[in-house]
């Protein structure tokens, strides 16, 4: 248990905090914590918060069940998502009603630290369905709906929590990239394309959000990862929705390392 009280103004914003629990779950390979406080959107407004993370992925997580829309807005999420004068943390994870039609618990909504919303998130709909579990929705699974379509979280025996993401979608055109399609399903495998003053051999992968997957020889000397990751990220050209970025090392054939820009969040550790 750590507890502790602070307080910033952040661009008209007032904020105060109490970090005053925290539990943890587990994944296979990593465990969260959960902070609940309270923060005030604006002047005179407070709302509640927990804080989570999932292998590294650090995720705002506000209960809105009683909601159909956010109750923050992007921008607001965006200072919240500052580390130096907010909160802190890769995007802000909102738990709203469930759509009127079809088989859903819950909704997802996110939105990144740049105040972008991508469709989906791995590790932030595992932190979503601890968030549930932890307010007192138990369940073994969750109907989620996201903008990615139905998510199912299922909730292990032993404390982990398994999401099936489905069918990785190969279909270039449908990750969505203009990049031309040189392999089988259409696909988009090792194609040639510059960026920020390079050749790059990018496979593109759609997990419900676009990826694009660079491997490399050396992850450490190959790229400049500050520049070539927002640089690939934002390239409209190749990727009109733009997209996350994957560089990738080969260590052996059952071991690789990785380093990870994702669309509007920047770095993060998966």
């Amino acid at each position: 248990m750590m507890k502790t009280t602070l307080s910033v103004l952040i661009s008209g914003v007032s904020m105060a905090t109490a970090w005053t629990s925290q539990s943890s779950f587990a994944t296979s390979t990593s465990a969260s914590r959960r902070i609940a406080t309270s923060i005030a959107a604006n002047l005179g407004d407070s709302i509640e918060f927990a804080k989570y993370e999932g292998l590294g992925n650090d995720f705002i997580l506000i209960d809105d069940r009683d909601k159909v829309e956010p109750s923050l807005t992007p921008e607001q999420s965006e200072r919240l998502c500052n580390r130096n004068f907010g909160v802190g943390g890769d995007g802000v994870i909102f738990a709203l009603k469930a759509p009127e039609e079809g088989d859903y618990d819950f909704t997802m909504r996110i939105y990144n630290s740049d105040g972008s919303e991508p469709e989906m998130c791995g590790n932030g709909i595992r932190c979503f369905a601890q968030f549930l579990k932890d307010l007192g929705a138990d369940a073994e699974s969750y109907n989620v709906n996201t903008l990615a379509g139905l998510i199912i979280p299922v909730m292990n025996s032993d404390g982990t929590i398994t999401v099936d993401m489905g069918e990785p979608i190969l279909d270039g055109p449908s990750v969505p990239t203009t990049l031309t399609p040189n392999s089988e399903h259409n696909s988009v495998l090792e194609q040639t394309h510059s960026c920020n003053g390079r050749e790059w051999k990018i496979s593109a992968v759609s997990m419900g959000n676009p990826h694009a997957i660079i491997f490399v020889d050396d992850l450490e000397n190959d790229i400049d990862f500050e520049k070539d990751g927002p640089a690939l990220e934002s390239d409209t050209s190749a990727f009109p929705a733009k997209t996350n970025v994957e560089f990738v090392q080969v260590m052996a054939p059952d071991h690789l390392k990785m380093k990870v820009w994702e669309r509007g969040a920047g770095p993060t550790l998966a």
